[in-house]
């Protein structure tokens, strides 16, 4: 395998693993940044620039992240709250009066960010055309009643925490969350992350799709337990209706899918652009300040739900928009906190030891939290730091 970029000293095993994905794990074409105080010590990139494709993966490449968009999405609402416009213990109804029906006036700006709002699912699904459309999606949500009660319980919101966000930052600031982003963070920051592709981007995204991982040693593969395989088949469960809020899932490589900003699923990053992000919340990085305070990152990383998830079916912890370290997603050190991308994707920080993760992919694997390509890529980090 051509690997292509550069690693600092000390960071040569982070290239080892990123040559094993390829040699073992089915690799396609990916990339992997990593910043250390804000410098950067890793960027790697490989393989082809579209899953199904033969043209080479170039610096530029990049990529749909999936739910890592969450993460990007999450720095919204804290800067928010971090510059006095948003209050994270008001009701969500106090910014969006129309939210209030149907037994939600109690629900927290906090809850959205911690997976509490009991809002996972959509009694009545929307379609793609209706998911991309900015106002839908909230109406939907807002119609919505709760499927447990709210900040008693913490269950995934797959698709449903993207509404819920974007119209809280557009009832505060007048701007969805992509344009505010990129009027605030990812413009000034000069950052190749986008939610809502600009037209001139196009040409530097590579197509998506399925991949399959190979058989393990032996011929023996891994399966999740009995609960988790059931929760995903049973039409009529949490996890499955979480994930069908949107039917039929829309197409990822359609140019209009790219285009439209959804806070939880369509962020299109390269990793340089993931990684310097998460490195920007956390430190100075070139020409620019620390986007977080200290106290905002402690609001991150602070556990706000733990345990049993009511979606996932596995033990998930959350901060105020950020998974936080822990078996379901393994990140460098229990003070860690980012988000992965269904499938690939993971994008987190690490203030303990000052660094900052970005790994994109197009090839999407059934993993949902902890892929092992990028698992074996923090390994690595976490190795050459002696962790």
């Amino acid at each position: 395998m051509d690997v292509h970029g550069t690693v600092a000293e000390g960071f040569e095993p982070v290239r080892d693993a990123f040559v094993r994905n390829f040699g073992t794990l089915g690799e396609r074409g990916a990339a992997v940044a990593v910043y250390r105080d804000g410098q950067r010590v890793v960027d790697l990139w490989a393989g082809t620039k579209d899953v199904d494709g033969t043209a080479p993966w170039e610096r530029g490449t990049a990529q749909v992240v999936r739910s890592a968009t969450k993460g990007v999405a999450a720095a919204a609402l804290l800067l928010l709250h971090q510059r006095g416009q948003l209050d994270l213990d008001a009701p969500v109804g106090h910014y969006w009066p129309e939210f209030k029906a149907r037994g939600k006036e109690r629900v927290l700006v906090r809850h959205v960010l911690n997976h509490r709002a009991g809002l996972p699912v959509l009694d009545h699904p929307l379609t793609p055309e209706q998911a991309l459309d900015p106002l839908q999606g909230p109406e939907a949500v807002a119609a919505q009643a709760p499927a447990w009660e709210p900040g008693t319980d913490h269950g995934y919101h797959a698709l449903t925490y993207g509404w819920l966000l974007d119209e809280l930052v557009r009832r505060v600031t007048g701007q969805g969350t992509g344009a505010w982003l990129a009027s605030q963070v990812t413009g000034p920051l000069g950052l190749d992350l986008w939610l809502g592709l600009p037209d001139a981007e196009t040409g530097r995204v590579g197509r998506v799709g399925r991949v399959e991982g190979p058989e393990p040693a032996g011929g023996l593969r891994a399966r999740p337990k009995r609960s988790v395989t059931e929760a995903y088949e049973d039409p009529a469960s949490l996890t499955r209706r979480a994930f069908a809020a949107i039917t039929p899932f829309p197409d990822q490589n359609d140019p209009a899918y790219r285009a439209a900003a959804l806070p939880a699923t369509n962020a299109i990053a390269t990793a340089d652009g993931l990684a310097r992000f998460y490195a920007a919340l956390i430190g100075d990085t070139a020409g620019a300040s620390r986007l977080f305070t200290p106290e905002t990152v402690g609001l991150a990383r602070a556990e706000e739900s733990a345990g049993p998830d009511r979606v996932l079916v596995v033990g998930t912890r959350f901060g105020l928009g950020y998974m936080l370290h822990g078996s379901a997603s393994p990140f460098l050190t229990p003070g860690s906190f980012g988000h992965p991308g269904r499938g690939g994707a993971l994008g987190f920080a690490d203030p303990d030891t000052g660094i900052a993760f970005g790994y994109v992919t197009n090839g999407f694997r059934k993993t949902v939290t902890a892929d092992p390509r990028a698992q074996g890529l923090v390994r690595a980090v976490r190795g050459a730091l002696g962790l």
